[in-house]
């Protein structure tokens, strides 16, 4: 063997652990990638192949992230609350994107959760600003579509709200707003075993009790909605699945 072929020789040799290493190497990267995806997998946290088309990704809600102003309406069908709204530039939306739009002066407006219809947004009437629009407001929308229901709190302030309204008519209205500026109708059962708290006109409401019973009303207000249609925060996983709608209130209120 000549010095040259014992040179590539010695090389050859010298590169095989090299190799043997490198492919070591490879082997056990592969199988950590591969037991990594197959423990998600598992879990849930990949699901296998691409989602369905026009599908939403499902999201739940944290207690920091439910509305603080709704609409709960009796319908099956979510266009024709649209409709009734006059929602202009509407589009269709995640459950986590109506949100979110809802909190940057839009409205969304949920699909049929078990008969009823969800409308979240900042853009809804607010009593505290102007309780008789809020009612205009409601009593309008309620004549378009039957039975609707509104809710409203503000922790930070104690301020609350809630009615229930059919064809029209208030059958139960209830705002706090520092006082009492709208107490309207009996107690509703559920008002009853929820102990909530309604002052009536000119009350004073200065004492530390009072000031409780307010706290307490803020922390029952979506216990109220449950009992009455729904609480958006219950509202059973499956259901966020669905798309629903967003887009942005007409200046043309619905009286």
């Amino acid at each position: 063997m000549s010095p040259a072929e014992f040179k590539e020789v010695t090389w050859l040799l010298m590169l095989i652990p090299f190799g043997i290493v490198l492919s070591t190497g490879v082997f056990f990267v592969f199988c950590a990638w591969r037991r990594g995806h197959l423990e998600k997998w598992v879990d849930g946290a990949e699901a296998p192949g691409p989602p369905a088309l026009g599908a939403a990704r499902p999201f739940r809600l944290s207690l920091s992230e439910q509305p603080c102003r709704w609409l709960a309406v009796k319908a099956r069908n979510s266009a024709v609350v649209q409709a009734a709204l006059n929602l202009r530039h509407a589009m269709p939306c995640s459950w986590e994107e109506g949100l979110v739009e809802a909190r940057e002066d839009k409205l969304f407006i949920s699909p049929p959760v078990s008969g009823w219809v969800l409308v979240v947004g900042s853009r809804l009437p607010e009593p505290a600003e102007d309780v008789d629009a809020c009612y205009r407001f409601l009593t309008g929308l309620s004549r378009k579509l039957g039975h609707v229901q509104f809710f409203s709190v503000n922790r930070a302030l104690s301020h609350h709200s809630w009615a229930l309204i059919e064809k029209g008519q208030v059958y139960r209205g209830y705002a706090w707003t520092g006082e009492p500026v709208w107490n309207q109708g009996p107690l509703t059962s559920a008002e009853r075993d929820l102990e909530m708290a309604c002052f009536a006109y000119a009350s004073d409401s200065n004492d530390f009790a009072a000031r409780d019973a307010l706290h307490g009303n803020c922390e029952k207000i979506s216990q109220l909605a449950g009992r009455w249609s729904l609480d958006p925060g219950a509202i059973s996983p499956a259901s966020w699945k669905v798309c629903g709608i967003v887009g942005e209130l007409s200046h043309s209120k619905p009286h």
